[in-house]
């Protein structure tokens, strides 16, 4: 799994490379390296004042708007998870899931109509997160990564205070876009791996 889970980062990263620092990927995948100062090739002169440091900004700059989204597309899929809390776990969303993702959620609902209990959280795709739903929009960001039949949306936000990143592996059956699995970077699960027995 932590293998899997490294391999997961490490293309979440090269996929944040390609984009050139845009705020995008600053927004999934953290601030870029300060840049060299441009004084920094000048000869030195024991005569000039000490050049003056620029004023820290009072607040980040605000990120660039996003992308549309794409009818269709992998985001477009995912995207209904972000606005409807626990949509994961409503039997009408089956439809959008196929294994190993629908064979662990079936067994949920098997499990809850026993009466048995619960198997999954209810709010999976807040990385089972205590959220605030508004402090959540607006701090999510989504980068999608489509290669043939299979595709990524890596979606990061802030809850509570603290940084997630799911990614969600999709793949395309019949012309349409389902998912295949949910995996917490910083959690560290992924749903094909629960046992709902």
């Amino acid at each position: 799994m932590l293998r899997r889970l490294a391999l997961a980062l490490a293309s979440a990263s090269m996929l944040a490379a390609g984009l050139n620092g845009g705020a995008c990927a600053q927004g999934l995948f953290g601030s870029p390296p300060p840049k060299a100062s441009s004084g920094d090739n000048a000869p030195a002169d024991d005569t000039s004042p000490p050049a003056a440091t620029p004023a820290p900004e009072s607040k980040p700059a605000e990120p660039a708007p996003a992308a549309p989204v794409l009818p269709g597309s992998p985001t477009a899929v995912v995207k209904p998870f972000y606005e409807h809390l626990g949509l994961e776990l409503d039997p009408a969303q089956r439809k959008n899931f196929i294994d190993p993702a629908k064979s662990v959620l079936d067994k949920s609902d098997a499990l809850r109509a026993s009466g048995q209990g619960e198997c999954l959280d209810p709010n999976m795709a807040l990385d089972n997160a205590d959220y605030d739903k508004l402090a959540i929009d607006k701090s999510l960001r989504t980068i999608e990564a489509i290669n043939g039949d299979e595709a990524k949306v890596v979606v990061a936000f802030v809850a509570a205070g603290n940084k997630h990143r799911l990614e969600w592996k999709l793949k395309k059956v019949g012309g349409d876009w389902k998912i295949a699995d949910l995996l917490s970077v910083t959690g560290e699960w992924a749903l094909s791996q629960y046992q709902c027995e």
